[in-house]
């Protein structure tokens, strides 16, 4: 699939998780907090048939394959908690592709938070 046209969304919206991040030295000794909204972008026709968990992405495993991978890995960039987040979502393979927003509330003055947003795609091979 080359693009999410025709694809339905399974959101998960403000996990908060804490972890180590951050450049400065101050940053890497005590855990933050940082906000992720997933967009899991699939087709879930065949579950809206059937009624079954086994049709479509089961999102209480991946929130709890996130936490676990978020909570228990320190980085340095948003860039590469959100690369690795949706890295982790596009293993299951009903997920065609995903859009990942990290926010690290507190991370500058004045603002509420700094976001990054990346969207990545199933690698189609030919």
């Amino acid at each position: 699939m080359d693009n999410l046209e025709g694809c339905d969304r399974i959101g998960i919206r403000d996990l908060q998780l804490t972890t180590v991040i951050g450049v400065r030295a101050e940053e890497q000794r005590e855990r933050q907090n940082v906000c992720l909204n997933i967009a899991l972008f699939t087709d879930t026709r065949a579950a809206a048939v059937s009624d079954d968990l086994a049709d479509t992405v089961d999102y209480h495993a991946l929130k709890l394959a996130i936490k676990e991978r978020v909570e228990g890995t320190a980085y340095r960039l948003l860039e590469r908690l959100a690369e690795e987040v949706a890295t982790l979502c596009l293993r299951d393979r009903k997920v065609a592709g995903v859009q990942v927003r990290v926010g690290k509330p507190g991370a500058l003055r004045l603002a509420r938070t700094v976001e990054v947003e990346i969207t990545r795609m199933r690698a189609t091979t030919i």
